[in-house]
């Protein structure tokens, strides 16, 4: 009786300490496989500027090794919007290019090396898109991802421990087993039969 106690009580923890982001995969789950049913409008807007002759040093030959000096890259905050400290930077002998993706937008910025040009696109997927990127883990960052691990972990142990509740209490249920059978079944048919 004190095994049932104890992991009935890891169970309901386990559950309510998950019910959030399982509910949230849950719901994303759907919205991912129903992606080109679900209607998009993204939003695109641009921007253009011209990098200030004194900061058109942090431009040149010298910051061919991926870093920007610090006022560059407080004027490309200030001006694009854009933490530059997780933008992904690329530099070509014309230009430096700045990728900022994260969940559910897109954003980069590109500045000519030798004129100081710059443009920057921003697109906003909307909220479903945000929401399905938090599912993905795209481009959400090295927190996210653990957090997403964890909680990974949690469904396991949460699964776990109703298989242990179940194992308990099938003395009582016999129809236990067979729809423990039955799902597990169901779901090695699809996988073998109906994925193509």
């Amino acid at each position: 009786m004190q095994v049932y106690r104890t992991t009935h009580t890891l169970h309901w923890m386990s559950a309510a300490v998950c019910f959030a982001v399982l509910l949230l995969f849950t719901i994303t789950g759907i919205t991912l496989n129903h992606a080109a049913a679900i209607g998009a409008n993204p939003i695109v807007s641009k921007h253009d500027a011209t990098v200030p002759e004194a900061l058109r040093a942090g431009l040149g030959a010298e910051a061919d090794q991926g870093s920007l000096s610090p006022e560059l890259s407080q004027w490309i905050e200030r001006e694009f919007g854009i933490a530059v400290a997780r933008a992904n930077a690329e530099w070509s002998e014309e230009e430096l290019y700045l990728a900022a993706p994260g969940p559910g937008r897109d954003a980069w910025v590109s500045i000519d090396r030798t004129t100081g040009d710059a443009k920057a696109e921003f697109t906003d997927r909307g909220w479903v898109a945000y929401f399905n990127d938090l599912h993905k883990g795209r481009n959400t960052g090295l927190a996210w991802t653990i957090f997403i691990d964890i909680t990974a972990a949690a469904f396991v142990f949460f699964s776990v421990t109703g298989l242990i509740l179940l194992q308990i209490q099938a003395r009582q249920r016999r129809s236990t087993w067979p729809l423990v059978a039955g799902g597990t079944v169901l779901v090695l048919v699809l996988m073998i039969f109906f994925i193509h």
